[in-house]
């Protein structure tokens, strides 16, 4: 079982990575902006179904190797850090261009196909990979055993943390369109925030972890 330290400093860092707005949000405030907050919500559902196929994969697949292997967790860690560093400073030169999110208006989607992409996007997320590749397996308590089973459940808190915050930034595109479209810079303040912040969060994951 995940000890209640683990699960909180996890908790705390999935908050972090989950409220900057990447891939995963942009599409569901897009969907949200063209289709409403039906089409957003089912959007999020998929993106967050594929989320947690990415934690299983991790999980049964690296998380053993990883936890056996010094080298292998430092070259997953650093990677994942570079990653996110990258994705910051992309994030900051392109916070303009969140606006396009805005643009446009697409054609009504059945359910299941709407579900279907937000699962796609979900399960191709680059973020997503690297950060439970690199992070998960440092806030597993290898003493306890259950190595799989501690990622899985580390996976659903940030699985329902996503899930939360992605419908919530569903619900309020849906809702606020007009108060988005008089002042587009507000999308470029929250990339720009965004960005510096994923830099951090990249930053931190470089400078910790195990020390065996």
């Amino acid at each position: 079982m995940v000890s209640t330290e683990h699960l909180l400093a996890f908790a705390a860092m999935s908050f972090v990575l989950i409220i900057v707005p990447g891939p995963s949000v942009l599409f569901v405030i897009g969907r949200a902006l063209a289709q409403g907050h039906r089409a957003a919500l089912t959007t999020v559902a998929g993106n967050s179904l594929g989320c947690y196929v990415l934690i299983a994969a991790v999980a049964f697949g690296i998380g053993s190797i990883v936890e056996r292997s010094v080298l292998v967790f430092t070259i997953l860690k650093l990677a994942g850090a570079a990653y996110l560093i990258y994705l910051g400073v992309k994030a900051w030169r392109r916070r303009r261009s969140l606006q396009a999110a805005f643009a446009g208006a697409d054609a009504p989607r059945g359910a299941l196909r709407t579900f279907g992409e937000g699962f796609t996007v979900g399960v191709s997320n680059p973020k997503t990979i690297v950060f439970f590749a690199a992070v998960l397996p440092q806030f597993v308590d290898r003493g306890q055993g259950h190595v799989a089973t501690q990622m899985l459940i580390l996976g659903l808190v940030f699985t329902l943390m996503a899930l939360t915050c992605d419908g919530i930034w569903g619900l309020a595109a849906s809702t606020a369109r007009d108060w988005f479209a008089r002042s587009p810079q507000r999308l470029s303040m929250i990339g720009g925030i965004g960005g510096l912040t994923m830099i951090g969060l990249g930053v931190t994951v470089a400078a910790t972890g195990r020390k065996d």
